[in-house]
């Protein structure tokens, strides 16, 4: 009998199912984002039994043994940082980013150092041909036998392979060039890339075998495909940075065997990625002297603290609407500080132009950065230079205050390690440094604090 192949909507954004177009989707309020596809409707088998209830035994809480997992060390001591410590065998990562930003040449280094660790490792490309990827290979350096290369799009022919050559590393490069016989839409559609997933899914948690997914993003920066692709996986890495740039974040955004808050340094060269050992020292490359508007903050990524420099330049608006700008923070929160500085000291900003930003192309959106800038504005709007010897941190409230932040001893440390002799905090963290650290601390409870210790 034929298959029965009705039509039905999907939103490319969430994965909604209709049965007629909408304009908008009402599980994620998108706009324009159903399309219409093919989808086959099986009857279900009749020859398979239902399982009695009977088998079907809950376990007590107490009853269950747990034992770390076993982890894999890709020898690049950057990446297994936001893996959580390494490849979980039997886990399905999923890598995402913009074209061109390195994902396809990370997972080739992976490939390289896990092969060379005497694991088999099978990378399969819908993407590249052979020769393609053979060109980038010999860039990056030598590989062993134990690595394989596929060029293949056929979900059930890739099966078939791994479940014969059993590799314990699997790339797949990447998900939206996948096509899985038994839907009928085209490769990249919603139903192939969820359906694709489930299959790959089943791939790894019954063979053991840990799987790397490589995914396309959007214009918005997410990953192409259902939002279910991402609750599928168990860990999502996205690839961050400008592709004219030279350095990249890899930063984890779901993770189920470790943090998510741990971010990786690199620098794309001729021959690869190269990973940064000290972020905080190529954030302060090339930082102006005897400049106002530019001051050292120190924000904590996981464990991780970097210093990162804040630019602020304020200037007098000749249009009615003053533009105000953010790069490499939040646009509201800077507007907002702003808003602070107006009402608490009396700094007139509402006729100035305010355009702040965060050197190096990092991202960054922890609270402790707040002090930095603010005094950043501060030293623009006032043209005060601050002595670039020193550093800040800490949590402006809407009152003014300057509220106490986490992991304050560590902040002080990394930034006596790169040399810096005055630090800028919160009062109510001074008692957590102590005075173990050579540098002058300066603790500061408001904003019109900060601003005398500024003019000091």
């Amino acid at each position: 009998m034929a298959k029965a192949k009705t039509s039905a909507f999907f939103c490319q954004n969430c994965g909604y199912e209709s049965s007629k177009w909408m304009g908008q989707c009402p599980a994620c309020r998108e706009w324009n984002t159903f399309v219409e596809e093919l989808v086959d409707r099986k009857a279900l088998s009749t020859s398979g039994k239902i399982k009695p209830v009977t088998e079907a035994k809950p376990v007590p809480l107490s009853a269950i043994k747990t034992s770390d997992e076993e982890r894999i060390s890709t020898s690049m001591p950057e990446l297994d940082r936001v893996l959580g410590g390494g490849v979980v065998k039997g886990s399905l990562v999923l890598v995402g980013g913009d074209p061109g930003i390195g994902k396809s040449t990370l997972l080739l280094q992976v490939c390289r150092n896990l092969s060379g660790q005497n694991l088999s490792v099978l990378y399969v490309s819908g993407e590249e041909s052979l020769q393609q990827i053979k060109l980038r290979a010999e860039r990056i350096g030598t590989f062993s036998d134990h690595l394989e290369l596929l060029c293949e799009t056929s979900l059930d022919t890739i099966r078939t392979v791994i479940e014969r050559n059993k590799p314990q590393i699997v790339v797949i490069d990447s998900i939206q060039t996948m096509y899985n016989e038994n839907v009928s839409s085209a490769p990249g559609s919603v139903s192939q890339v969820r359906e694709s997933t489930g299959v790959l899914m089943q791939i790894a948690k019954g063979m053991d075998i840990s799987i790397f997914i490589v995914g396309h993003v959007t214009k918005e920066g997410v990953v192409a495909g259902p939002r279910v692709l991402e609750h599928m996986v168990d860990t999502v890495l996205y690839f961050e940075g400008d592709r004219h740039e030279s350095y990249r974040i890899l930063r984890g955004v779901k993770n189920r065997f470790g943090s998510t808050n741990e971010i990786g340094v690199f620098e794309m060269r001729t021959e690869g990625l190269v990973e940064v050992e000290n972020p905080s020292e190529y954030m302060l490359s090339g930082k102006p002297k005897d400049a106002s508007g530019s001051v050292v903050a120190c924000s904590i990524e996981g464990t991780r603290p970097i210093l990162l420099e804040i630019q602020a330049l304020i200037c007098h608006s000749y249009f009615n609407n003053p533009r105000r700008t953010a790069t490499g923070t939040d646009f509201n929160r800077v507007n907002l500080l702003m808003a602070v500085l107006e009402k608490r000291i009396g700094m007139q900003l509402s006729d100035c132009d305010a355009y702040v930003n965060i050197a190096g192309g990092i991202r960054m959106n922890e609270p402790a950065i707040d002090l930095g800038i603010v005094l950043a504005i501060m030293s623009s709007k006032l043209d005060l230079t601050i002595d670039e010897k020193t550093i800040c941190f800490g949590e402006v409230g809407l009152s003014g205050e300057v509220r106490g932040v986490s992991m304050a001893e560590q902040r002080v440390a990394e930034a006596a390690k790169l040399g810096f002799e005055v630090c800028i905090l919160p009062k109510v963290s001074l008692p957590s440094v102590g005075k173990k650290y050579a540098m002058k601390l300066i603790g500061v409870a408001n904003v019109r604090e900060a601003l005398d210790a500024i003019q000091a």
